[in-house]
């Protein structure tokens, strides 16, 4: 079974990648709001 992997298929890799998922969600969600913030505070919403 471990000869079914593919080379960068580690658990340090899968670990490392989950991560590297959380961080850019983090900052997808970061920049939403700050867009959101700004929009409201500049009174674009009416």
């Amino acid at each position: 079974m471990a000869q079914d992997r593919r080379p960068g298929d580690t658990d340090m890799h899968r670990r490392q990648r989950g991560k590297n998922l959380f961080i850019a969600g983090f900052l997808i969600i970061l920049a939403i709001m700050f867009f959101a913030l700004t929009i409201v505070r500049m009174g674009g919403y009416g």
